[in-house]
């Protein structure tokens, strides 16, 4: 690539569902627009999903005139699925390019092998993966090409998180000893997609959502997990299949401080907060107690509207994560740490590519991954080698909540593990 090409890159994003429309394809949109982002590609296992984002009210008046390229094609029958058809997206885009992977939490790992084997930047949703095998794996194939792999754990770009890591780690706080985090989504998630995806053998809630907590947890204090336990309860689907709608995560740390983890699919659809989530942490410090709260959920925002656009007449409104609001442009700009999150992913990997401006073969791989590495150590943008705690937590959970809640250790000597406790 040459320098006015390493100045943007083109993105291909691989699924194209609810956090494609509800944070991913905006933020890129408007990356798009300020000429950071090349053509965007989507790509979903059928048409359906990929005609309601091109026909979304909302983007055509927040972005006048862009648009993305579709695969499978929008005139495709909505019934016939390209399952596959991922790989041939992957390979039609120029190397070191960025995939963004927003599907179901099991099907990441082919993904992001996919897009490494054709030089690719990665860009995937939270957890990376479900192995800590997996992640080394994908950290060191990534390193050997100075290819940029990123997580997208958004709560790491709430200035709350931002504020807390800053002053935990100047010992404003003392030591966390004991906290509680929840996060519990929609009720109407049971009759989305997930029905067809988040069964047991796949997922849980504290996989799929408490990750954030346990990620920011170690993101704030840099204290790793040394033990699991995760409870589920099991419920039906509208369609009939079987998954743990709700969940009860307990994690210690390598300090001996607890963590509570509360998640689930259930949160009325007719309540104010759209969900329900939150963190505390309790601390010691020399003689006297610190403390870390976070509401999420609320933030001091309330609206009552005259129409149910938003699924009820009054809601808490949360601009924080995510808004399209208006700006000195056409259009609407995305705003909130959602957006922050994706921008800053999409500056690291451009930031990998531009290292390499004006080098060739040994000296330019050298100079990207000495880019990857202090991106590593700088440990805000989420990375295999900076975030690989959250694998371990992932595998120790599945552990615990198919063994009804036995603990699940985790040992870091030699090749870290996760193993059920005796």
């Amino acid at each position: 690539m040459n320098a006015s090409s390493d100045a943007k890159i083109e993105v291909a994003i691989i699924g194209g569902g609810m956090i494609t429309h509800d944070q991913i394809l905006p933020s890129i949109y408007h990356l798009q627009r300020l000429e950071r982002v090349g053509e965007i590609r989507i790509c979903a296992l059928n048409s359906a999903p990929l005609r309601a984002l091109v026909e979304e009210p909302n983007f055509v008046e927040a972005f006048p005139g862009q648009r993305f390229h579709a695969y499978p094609a929008l005139d495709q029958p909505p019934e016939k699925a390209f399952p596959m058809l991922y790989e041939e997206v992957i390979a039609s885009l120029p190397p070191r390019s960025l995939v963004m992977v927003a599907v179901p939490d099991h099907f990441h790992a082919p993904i992001i092998r996919a897009a490494l084997a054709h030089d690719q930047n990665v860009l995937s949703v939270k957890p990376l993966v479900l192995k800590y095998a997996e992640s080394v794996e994908i950290e060191k194939t990534a390193h050997g090409k100075g290819l940029f792999v990123g997580v997208e754990y958004h709560k790491r770009f709430d200035r709350r998180s931002l504020e807390a890591r800053l002053q935990y780690r100047r010992g404003r706080f003392g030591q966390f000893r004991c906290g509680e985090a929840k996060l519990v989504e929609p009720f109407y998630y049971r009759s989305s997609n997930f029905q067809n995806w988040f069964t047991k053998e796949n997922s849980d809630p504290f996989t799929y959502i408490g990750c954030h907590y346990v990620d920011l947890v170690y993101f704030i204090t840099g204290l790793r997990p040394v033990e699991v336990s995760v409870r589920g309860v099991e419920g039906k689907f509208p369609n009939g299949n079987v998954g743990y709608l709700w969940s009860l995560g307990r994690v210690t740390w390598e300090n001996g401080a607890i963590l509570g983890v509360l998640n689930g699919l259930g949160y009325p659809d007719e309540a104010a907060g759209t969900n329900d989530q939150g963190l505390c942490m309790f601390c010691e410090g020399d003689g006297c107690g610190g403390m870390i709260r976070h509401d999420d959920q609320f933030r001091g925002v309330s609206h009552a509207y005259v129409d149910r656009q938003s699924g009820a007449a009054f809601r808490f409104v949360s601009p924080d994560y995510f808004r399209l609001v208006p700006w000195g442009g056409d259009g609407l700009m995305p705003v909130g740490y959602g957006y922050d999150s994706i921008e800053a992913n999409v500056q690291a990997a451009l930031r990998v590519n531009l290292a390499g401006t004006g080098l060739s073969g040994g000296d330019a791989l050298l100079q990207r991954q000495r880019t990857l590495e202090e991106i590593d150590r700088q440990g805000i943008v989420a990375t295999p080698a900076n975030s690989c705690i959250n694998e371990l937590v992932m595998e120790a959970a599945r552990l615990s909540i198919a063994a009804n809640g036995r603990n699940a250790m985790i040992d870091y000597a030699g090749t870290p593990s996760a193993r059920l406790g005796g």
